[in-house]
């Protein structure tokens, strides 16, 4: 009995002081377990700046449409030239345009040739060839090709423009016609160029007739829209 009563309170001791030497165990800074919320935020937050997390993506606002499928506020853009470009494409050959073609060393081949109405050019030796829808560098080649094959030993062949076809011009003008085209024209200057409106020209709206490669094509276009070779403008009259 004396002996439990004596054991009892020294084991109580010994438990008592081994916690308070562990205790550092569990508290320290790198202790297993941490005691209180604070050190476990503390830590927590250490662990997010050793590893950050990556930034959500931004977020791209669409702008609003309307029931018709535009936008609601559309962006402010620079106005566009209501003229064609001139260089809208390569320029393409058809009757009433004027070629000066130069063969190295051949003079009888070299001279002025005219498109026919058929969209052809007739040079010595090889006869007919055609030039309608073809460029001047394309026309090149054919003629080379061709001079090759049978006449002459690597031909040298230069095409260039000479002159262009003529545009015509109709209606409530001074002088309707048919004039040589000026490069760059527009319908106000090929106006200008037939002597300027009549009394009763109305001055709104022009068409043109423009063939490509055959086809006919009928524009109605404003003032300043370019010409182009061989294009017929008429002036309509006003109504009032």
């Amino acid at each position: 009995m004396f002996v439990r009563c004596v054991a009892i309170p020294v084991l109580a001791a010994l438990f008592a002081s081994g916690c308070a030497r562990n205790e550092g165990f569990f508290d320290a800074d790198g202790a297993i377990f941490a005691t209180s919320s604070s050190q476990i935020a503390q830590r927590t937050g250490a662990a997010e700046d050793a590893y950050p997390r990556p930034h959500p993506p931004p977020v791209i606002t669409v702008a609003e449409h309307s029931s018709s499928g535009e936008p609601a506020n559309p962006p402010m853009l620079p106005p566009g030239p209501q003229a064609v470009a001139e260089s809208d494409g390569p320029y393409l050959l058809d009757s009433g345009d004027k070629l000066r073609i130069f063969v190295y060393g051949q003079p009888n081949l070299s001279r002025i040739y005219t498109v026919d109405h058929a969209g052809m050019i007739t040079v010595p030796l090889i006869g007919a060839v055609k030039a309608r829808g073809l460029t001047t560098f394309d026309l090149e080649g054919v003629i080379r090709r061709r001079l090759g094959s049978e006449y002459v030993r690597n031909p040298q062949v230069t095409v260039d423009m000479q002159q262009n076809r003529p545009f015509f011009i109709l209606g409530e003008v001074r002088n309707s016609g048919q004039y040589p085209y000026v490069s760059g024209m527009t319908v106000q200057t090929a106006i200008a160029i037939a002597g300027g409106y009549t009394e009763r020209a109305s001055e709104r709206t022009f068409r043109i007739t423009r063939r490509i490669n055959g086809y006919v094509e009928q524009i109605e276009a404003p003032s300043d829209y370019v010409v182009k070779p061989g294009d017929t403008i008429f002036v309509y009259e006003r109504f009032l």
